[in-house]
Protein backbone atom coordinates (compact mmCIF):
# COMPACT_ATOMS: atom_id res chain seq x y z
CA UNK A 1 0.00 0.00 0.00
CA UNK A 2 1.55 3.58 -0.95
CA UNK A 3 2.43 5.56 2.08
CA UNK A 4 0.15 8.63 2.12
CA UNK A 5 1.23 12.31 3.01
CA UNK A 6 -0.99 14.81 4.11
CA UNK A 7 -0.34 18.62 2.47
CA UNK A 8 -0.58 21.14 5.16
CA UNK A 9 1.09 24.09 3.58
CA UNK A 10 1.09 26.43 0.48
CA UNK A 11 3.99 25.12 -1.13
CA UNK A 12 2.41 21.49 -1.13
CA UNK A 13 -1.02 23.01 -2.24
CA UNK A 14 0.99 24.39 -5.32
CA UNK A 15 2.41 21.47 -6.23
CA UNK A 16 -0.49 19.50 -5.82
CA UNK A 17 -2.10 22.01 -7.54
CA UNK A 18 0.03 21.42 -10.81
CA UNK A 19 -0.05 18.18 -10.74
CA UNK A 20 -4.08 18.01 -10.71
CA UNK A 21 -4.39 20.85 -13.81
CA UNK A 22 -2.94 18.63 -15.73
CA UNK A 23 -4.39 15.69 -15.36
CA UNK A 24 -6.91 13.69 -17.07
CA UNK A 25 -10.98 13.65 -16.90
CA UNK A 26 -13.24 13.95 -13.82
CA UNK A 27 -11.97 14.93 -10.25
CA UNK A 28 -13.19 12.42 -7.68
CA UNK A 29 -13.39 14.57 -4.25
CA UNK A 30 -14.48 13.66 -0.81
CA UNK A 31 -14.63 15.42 2.56
CA UNK A 32 -13.77 13.73 6.20
CA UNK A 33 -15.14 15.52 9.28
CA UNK A 34 -15.34 15.06 13.09
CA UNK A 35 -19.20 14.63 13.39
CA UNK A 36 -20.22 13.27 16.84
CA UNK A 37 -16.65 15.35 17.97
CA UNK A 38 -16.57 18.62 17.03
CA UNK A 39 -18.89 21.34 17.24
CA UNK A 40 -18.61 21.86 13.28
CA UNK A 41 -18.78 20.45 10.13
CA UNK A 42 -16.07 21.88 9.03
CA UNK A 43 -13.56 19.67 6.51
CA UNK A 44 -10.92 18.48 8.36
CA UNK A 45 -9.22 16.37 5.17
CA UNK A 46 -10.10 16.50 1.49
CA UNK A 47 -9.11 14.01 -0.61
CA UNK A 48 -8.92 14.44 -4.44
CA UNK A 49 -8.25 12.43 -7.21
CA UNK A 50 -7.82 12.46 -10.71
CA UNK A 51 -6.58 10.42 -14.11
CA UNK A 52 -2.65 10.66 -14.79
CA UNK A 53 -2.38 12.63 -11.22
CA UNK A 54 -2.87 10.40 -8.50
CA UNK A 55 -4.22 10.77 -4.80
CA UNK A 56 -3.53 14.26 -2.71
CA UNK A 57 -4.71 14.34 0.56
CA UNK A 58 -5.05 18.12 1.90
CA UNK A 59 -5.35 19.40 5.76
CA UNK A 60 -7.83 22.67 5.10
CA UNK A 61 -7.15 24.56 8.48
CA UNK A 62 -3.84 23.84 8.01
CA UNK A 63 -3.54 25.18 4.60
CA UNK A 64 -5.89 27.88 5.33
CA UNK A 65 -6.81 29.66 1.68
CA UNK A 66 -8.05 26.68 -0.34
CA UNK A 67 -8.33 29.19 -3.84
CA UNK A 68 -5.40 26.94 -5.93
CA UNK A 69 -7.40 24.12 -5.60
CA UNK A 70 -10.27 25.75 -6.97
CA UNK A 71 -8.29 27.15 -9.55
CA UNK A 72 -7.43 23.86 -10.98
CA UNK A 73 -10.32 21.71 -10.84
CA UNK A 74 -12.92 24.44 -11.01
CA UNK A 75 -13.48 23.81 -14.69
CA UNK A 76 -14.30 20.21 -14.50
CA UNK A 77 -16.96 17.18 -13.43
CA UNK A 78 -16.47 16.87 -9.71
CA UNK A 79 -16.80 12.88 -8.57
CA UNK A 80 -18.66 12.98 -4.96
CA UNK A 81 -20.73 10.28 -2.88
CA UNK A 82 -23.50 11.44 -1.54
CA UNK A 83 -22.65 14.87 -2.36
CA UNK A 84 -25.21 16.27 -0.44
CA UNK A 85 -23.16 15.21 2.57
CA UNK A 86 -19.94 16.93 1.22
CA UNK A 87 -21.37 20.01 -0.78
CA UNK A 88 -21.92 22.22 2.63
CA UNK A 89 -18.20 21.58 4.41
CA UNK A 90 -16.52 21.94 1.19
CA UNK A 91 -18.14 25.61 -0.17
CA UNK A 92 -17.21 26.32 3.52
CA UNK A 93 -13.38 26.35 2.43
CA UNK A 94 -14.43 27.64 -0.69
CA UNK A 95 -14.36 24.69 -3.31
CA UNK A 96 -17.57 24.42 -5.44
CA UNK A 97 -18.08 22.22 -8.43
CA UNK A 98 -19.11 23.52 -11.61
CA UNK A 99 -20.86 20.28 -12.07
CA UNK A 100 -21.27 16.56 -10.47
CA UNK A 101 -21.78 12.96 -10.94
CA UNK A 102 -23.27 11.28 -7.55
CA UNK A 103 -22.36 7.63 -7.23
CA UNK A 104 -24.68 7.44 -5.02
CA UNK A 105 -27.42 9.37 -6.39
CA UNK A 106 -26.83 7.36 -9.82
CA UNK A 107 -27.20 4.09 -7.81
CA UNK A 108 -30.26 4.96 -6.09
CA UNK A 109 -31.61 5.71 -9.89
CA UNK A 110 -30.63 2.62 -11.25
CA UNK A 111 -32.08 0.90 -8.81
CA UNK A 112 -29.51 -0.59 -6.87
CA UNK A 113 -30.14 -2.41 -3.44
CA UNK A 114 -27.16 -0.83 -2.05
CA UNK A 115 -26.01 2.47 -2.05
CA UNK A 116 -23.26 2.80 0.41
CA UNK A 117 -19.38 3.82 -0.85
CA UNK A 118 -18.14 0.54 -0.07
CA UNK A 119 -21.87 -1.66 -1.98
CA UNK A 120 -21.05 0.41 -5.28
CA UNK A 121 -17.89 -0.12 -5.32
CA UNK A 122 -18.28 -3.84 -4.53
CA UNK A 123 -21.12 -4.36 -7.01
CA UNK A 124 -19.67 -2.29 -9.88
CA UNK A 125 -15.69 -3.10 -9.82
CA UNK A 126 -15.60 -6.48 -7.37
CA UNK A 127 -13.82 -4.91 -4.95
CA UNK A 128 -14.20 -4.48 -1.47
CA UNK A 129 -13.50 -1.78 1.17
CA UNK A 130 -12.25 -1.90 5.18
CA UNK A 131 -14.58 1.08 6.06
CA UNK A 132 -13.29 0.87 9.71
CA UNK A 133 -12.58 4.12 10.34
CA UNK A 134 -15.36 5.86 8.62
CA UNK A 135 -16.90 6.92 12.03
CA UNK A 136 -13.16 8.12 13.21
CA UNK A 137 -12.29 11.84 14.68
CA UNK A 138 -11.05 13.18 11.64
CA UNK A 139 -9.75 16.28 13.75
CA UNK A 140 -6.97 13.80 15.23
CA UNK A 141 -3.49 14.88 14.22
CA UNK A 142 -1.17 13.52 13.04
CA UNK A 143 -3.73 10.97 11.20
CA UNK A 144 -2.70 7.36 11.27
CA UNK A 145 -1.61 6.18 8.69
CA UNK A 146 -4.11 3.72 7.99
CA UNK A 147 -6.62 6.07 8.35
CA UNK A 148 -5.15 8.19 5.47
CA UNK A 149 -4.92 4.82 2.84
CA UNK A 150 -8.57 4.23 3.85
CA UNK A 151 -9.41 7.98 3.21
CA UNK A 152 -7.52 7.65 -0.22
CA UNK A 153 -9.22 4.45 -1.42
CA UNK A 154 -12.72 6.58 -0.96
CA UNK A 155 -11.52 8.42 -4.18
CA UNK A 156 -8.91 6.05 -5.69
CA UNK A 157 -11.73 3.97 -7.18
CA UNK A 158 -14.42 6.10 -7.84
CA UNK A 159 -14.14 7.61 -11.03
CA UNK A 160 -14.10 4.10 -12.26
CA UNK A 161 -17.62 3.45 -10.18
CA UNK A 162 -18.87 6.72 -12.44
CA UNK A 163 -18.04 5.18 -15.41
CA UNK A 164 -19.55 1.85 -14.78
CA UNK A 165 -22.71 4.05 -13.55
CA UNK A 166 -22.67 6.14 -16.25
CA UNK A 167 -22.83 3.04 -18.89
CA UNK A 168 -26.03 1.92 -16.95
CA UNK A 169 -27.38 5.06 -17.49
CA UNK A 170 -26.99 4.99 -20.55
CA UNK A 171 -28.25 1.79 -21.17
CA UNK A 172 -31.30 2.63 -18.88
CA UNK A 173 -32.16 5.47 -20.48
CA UNK A 174 -31.72 7.57 -17.66
CA UNK A 175 -28.82 10.11 -18.22
CA UNK A 176 -30.99 13.36 -18.62
CA UNK A 177 -32.94 12.52 -15.58
CA UNK A 178 -29.97 11.69 -13.67
CA UNK A 179 -28.59 15.42 -14.91
CA UNK A 180 -31.74 17.11 -13.71
CA UNK A 181 -31.27 15.20 -10.30
CA UNK A 182 -26.87 15.70 -10.09
CA UNK A 183 -28.10 19.57 -10.79
CA UNK A 184 -31.00 20.00 -8.23
CA UNK A 185 -28.20 18.39 -5.77
CA UNK A 186 -26.14 21.65 -6.87
CA UNK A 187 -28.53 23.89 -6.51
CA UNK A 188 -30.54 22.99 -3.56
CA UNK A 189 -30.48 25.88 -0.94
CA UNK A 190 -29.49 24.84 2.47
CA UNK A 191 -32.18 24.16 5.17
CA UNK A 192 -33.27 27.37 7.04
CA UNK A 193 -32.41 27.00 10.48
CA UNK A 194 -34.76 24.57 12.32
CA UNK A 195 -36.97 26.63 15.29
CA UNK A 196 -36.94 25.88 18.78
CA UNK A 197 -34.07 23.51 18.00
CA UNK A 198 -33.93 22.87 22.03
CA UNK A 199 -36.98 21.16 21.83
CA UNK A 200 -35.22 18.28 19.99
CA UNK A 201 -33.31 17.46 23.39
CA UNK A 202 -33.65 13.84 23.37
CA UNK A 203 -36.27 12.82 26.53
CA UNK A 204 -37.68 16.06 26.45
CA UNK A 205 -41.30 14.84 26.53
CA UNK A 206 -41.00 13.47 30.02
CA UNK A 207 -40.44 17.71 31.47
CA UNK A 208 -43.72 18.43 32.56
CA UNK A 209 -44.75 22.50 32.54
CA UNK A 210 -44.10 25.46 30.77
CA UNK A 211 -41.36 26.44 33.53
CA UNK A 212 -39.98 23.16 33.12
CA UNK A 213 -39.28 23.51 29.53
CA UNK A 214 -37.88 27.12 30.11
CA UNK A 215 -34.92 25.36 31.99
CA UNK A 216 -34.41 23.00 29.38
CA UNK A 217 -34.35 25.42 26.86
CA UNK A 218 -31.89 27.41 29.07
CA UNK A 219 -29.76 24.47 29.29
CA UNK A 220 -29.43 23.21 25.98
CA UNK A 221 -28.75 26.89 24.82
CA UNK A 222 -26.14 27.24 27.75
CA UNK A 223 -24.60 23.68 26.61
CA UNK A 224 -24.54 24.69 22.82
CA UNK A 225 -22.76 28.02 23.62
CA UNK A 226 -20.17 26.30 25.28
CA UNK A 227 -19.84 23.62 22.79
CA UNK A 228 -19.41 26.70 20.14
CA UNK A 229 -17.05 27.61 21.94
CA UNK A 230 -14.87 24.82 22.31
CA UNK A 231 -15.83 23.58 18.94
CA UNK A 232 -17.47 20.01 20.59
CA UNK A 233 -19.96 17.90 19.82
CA UNK A 234 -22.63 19.06 22.34
CA UNK A 235 -23.12 15.80 23.43
CA UNK A 236 -19.76 14.60 24.17
CA UNK A 237 -20.17 17.50 26.96
CA UNK A 238 -23.18 16.75 29.22
CA UNK A 239 -25.20 14.13 27.06
CA UNK A 240 -28.76 15.07 26.43
CA UNK A 241 -30.84 12.73 29.00
CA UNK A 242 -28.10 14.62 31.68
CA UNK A 243 -29.56 17.93 31.32
CA UNK A 244 -33.08 16.63 30.95
CA UNK A 245 -32.73 14.39 34.31
CA UNK A 246 -30.99 17.95 35.79
CA UNK A 247 -34.41 19.67 35.12
CA UNK A 248 -36.54 16.49 36.52
CA UNK A 249 -34.12 16.98 39.70
CA UNK A 250 -35.38 20.31 40.25
CA UNK A 251 -32.20 21.16 42.17
CA UNK A 252 -32.71 23.99 44.70
CA UNK A 253 -28.90 24.83 44.92
CA UNK A 254 -25.72 24.40 42.77
CA UNK A 255 -24.57 21.88 45.33
CA UNK A 256 -27.88 19.65 44.87
CA UNK A 257 -27.07 19.91 41.13
CA UNK A 258 -23.44 18.19 41.80
CA UNK A 259 -24.64 15.71 43.98
CA UNK A 260 -27.67 14.30 40.92
CA UNK A 261 -25.76 11.11 39.90
CA UNK A 262 -27.71 11.44 36.19
CA UNK A 263 -26.10 14.45 35.46
CA UNK A 264 -23.40 12.96 33.72
CA UNK A 265 -20.60 14.42 30.94
CA UNK A 266 -17.16 15.39 31.10
CA UNK A 267 -18.35 19.16 31.38
CA UNK A 268 -21.16 18.41 34.14
CA UNK A 269 -19.06 19.01 37.10
CA UNK A 270 -16.04 21.47 35.46
CA UNK A 271 -18.76 23.69 34.48
CA UNK A 272 -21.25 23.65 37.19
CA UNK A 273 -21.35 27.24 37.13
CA UNK A 274 -22.25 27.66 33.85
CA UNK A 275 -25.14 24.95 34.21
CA UNK A 276 -26.34 26.46 37.39
CA UNK A 277 -26.79 29.77 36.15
CA UNK A 278 -28.82 28.42 33.07
CA UNK A 279 -30.92 26.75 35.54
CA UNK A 280 -31.89 30.12 37.38
CA UNK A 281 -32.30 31.87 33.93
CA UNK A 282 -34.75 29.39 33.39
CA UNK A 283 -36.65 29.90 36.28
CA UNK A 284 -36.54 33.62 35.65
CA UNK A 285 -37.67 33.64 32.28
CA UNK A 286 -40.85 34.97 31.77
CA UNK A 287 -41.49 34.15 28.17
CA UNK A 288 -42.31 30.95 28.76
CA UNK A 289 -42.45 28.26 26.18
CA UNK A 290 -45.76 26.76 24.78
CA UNK A 291 -46.15 23.15 25.92
CA UNK A 292 -46.73 22.30 22.08
CA UNK A 293 -45.99 24.12 19.34
CA UNK A 294 -47.98 24.16 15.81
CA UNK A 295 -47.04 21.08 13.86
CA UNK A 296 -47.33 20.98 9.90
CA UNK A 297 -50.72 22.08 8.35
CA UNK A 298 -50.98 18.01 7.82
CA UNK A 299 -51.71 15.58 10.28
CA UNK A 300 -50.31 12.60 9.89
CA UNK A 301 -51.96 10.08 6.89
CA UNK A 302 -53.44 7.55 9.31
CA UNK A 303 -55.78 9.97 10.55
CA UNK A 304 -56.43 11.60 7.11
CA UNK A 305 -59.58 9.68 7.12
CA UNK A 306 -61.44 11.06 9.92
CA UNK A 307 -60.11 14.59 9.23
CA UNK A 308 -59.92 14.73 5.90
CA UNK A 309 -61.30 11.98 3.80
CA UNK A 310 -61.32 13.21 0.10
CA UNK A 311 -57.37 13.78 1.21
CA UNK A 312 -57.40 10.41 2.08
CA UNK A 313 -58.95 8.95 -0.78
CA UNK A 314 -56.70 10.84 -3.33
CA UNK A 315 -53.64 9.48 -1.07
CA UNK A 316 -54.53 5.63 -1.21
CA UNK A 317 -55.61 6.52 -5.07
CA UNK A 318 -52.41 7.94 -6.53
CA UNK A 319 -49.93 6.14 -4.15
CA UNK A 320 -49.99 3.04 -5.94
CA UNK A 321 -50.07 4.27 -9.13
CA UNK A 322 -46.58 6.47 -8.13
CA UNK A 323 -45.19 3.08 -6.87
CA UNK A 324 -46.20 1.19 -10.17
CA UNK A 325 -44.36 3.88 -11.98
CA UNK A 326 -41.46 3.73 -10.11
CA UNK A 327 -41.16 -0.18 -10.16
CA UNK A 328 -41.63 0.47 -14.37
CA UNK A 329 -38.47 2.57 -13.94
CA UNK A 330 -36.90 0.55 -11.95
CA UNK A 331 -35.75 3.11 -8.89
CA UNK A 332 -36.94 3.36 -5.28
CA UNK A 333 -40.75 5.50 -5.11
CA UNK A 334 -38.80 8.37 -3.47
CA UNK A 335 -36.25 9.01 -5.68
CA UNK A 336 -39.30 9.28 -8.37
CA UNK A 337 -41.44 11.55 -6.31
CA UNK A 338 -40.79 12.12 -2.22
CA UNK A 339 -43.59 10.97 -0.15
CA UNK A 340 -44.13 14.78 1.46
CA UNK A 341 -44.41 16.06 -2.33
CA UNK A 342 -47.49 13.75 -2.87
CA UNK A 343 -49.04 13.80 0.57
CA UNK A 344 -49.00 17.84 -0.06
CA UNK A 345 -50.28 17.44 -3.37
CA UNK A 346 -53.42 15.21 -2.31
CA UNK A 347 -54.25 17.13 0.98
CA UNK A 348 -54.46 20.45 -0.92
CA UNK A 349 -54.90 19.41 -4.98
CA UNK A 350 -54.54 22.25 -7.29
CA UNK A 351 -58.07 23.90 -8.89
CA UNK A 352 -58.85 23.14 -11.47
CA UNK A 353 -57.11 19.82 -11.22
CA UNK A 354 -55.97 19.00 -14.44
CA UNK A 355 -52.46 17.68 -15.61
CA UNK A 356 -51.21 21.14 -16.30
CA UNK A 357 -51.95 22.54 -12.41
CA UNK A 358 -50.87 19.44 -11.01
CA UNK A 359 -47.66 19.51 -13.18
CA UNK A 360 -47.43 23.27 -11.31
CA UNK A 361 -48.05 22.24 -8.07
CA UNK A 362 -45.18 19.67 -7.93
CA UNK A 363 -42.92 22.06 -9.42
CA UNK A 364 -43.56 24.31 -6.51
CA UNK A 365 -42.78 21.41 -4.44
CA UNK A 366 -39.13 21.23 -6.09
CA UNK A 367 -40.13 17.99 -8.56
CA UNK A 368 -37.97 18.28 -11.05
CA UNK A 369 -38.84 18.21 -15.10
CA UNK A 370 -38.14 14.15 -15.31
CA UNK A 371 -40.44 13.54 -11.93
CA UNK A 372 -43.22 15.18 -13.79
CA UNK A 373 -43.22 14.35 -17.15
CA UNK A 374 -43.84 10.71 -15.91
CA UNK A 375 -46.03 10.79 -12.63
CA UNK A 376 -48.28 14.19 -13.31
CA UNK A 377 -51.23 12.96 -15.56
CA UNK A 378 -50.86 9.18 -13.19
CA UNK A 379 -51.86 11.72 -10.13
CA UNK A 380 -54.31 14.12 -11.68
CA UNK A 381 -56.06 10.43 -13.26
CA UNK A 382 -55.96 9.02 -9.93
CA UNK A 383 -57.22 12.18 -7.43
CA UNK A 384 -60.35 12.43 -10.48
CA UNK A 385 -61.05 8.32 -9.53
CA UNK A 386 -60.94 8.87 -5.85
CA UNK A 387 -63.99 11.40 -6.42
CA UNK A 388 -66.06 9.48 -8.87
CA UNK A 389 -65.29 6.10 -6.42
CA UNK A 390 -66.56 8.67 -3.20
CA UNK A 391 -69.67 9.66 -5.43
CA UNK A 392 -70.47 6.06 -6.81
CA UNK A 393 -70.96 4.90 -3.38
CA UNK A 394 -74.36 4.47 -2.08
CA UNK A 395 -75.54 7.14 -0.14
CA UNK A 396 -76.54 5.82 3.41
CA UNK A 397 -79.99 4.64 4.69
CA UNK A 398 -81.78 7.89 6.14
Amino acid sequence: MAEYVVIEDAAGLAAACAALAAGDGPVAVDVERASGFRYSQRAYLVQVFRRDAGVFLFDPPAIGDMTPLQAAIGDVEWVLHAASQDLPSLREIGLEPPSIFDTELASRLLGHERVGLGAVVEDTLGITLDKAHSAADWSTRPLPQAWLEYAALDVLLLVDVRDVLAAELEEQGKVELAAEEFQAVLERAPKPPREDPWRRLSGLHTVRGRRGLAVARALWTAREEYAREQDVSPGRLVPDRALVAAVLADPASKQELSKVKEFTGRASRSQLDRWWAAIEAGRAETALPPERVPGDSMPPPRAWADRNPAADARLKAARPEVERVAEELGMPTENLLTPDSLRRLAWTPPEPLDVASVSAAMAGLGARPWQIERTAQVITDAFVRSVQGASDEPEAAS
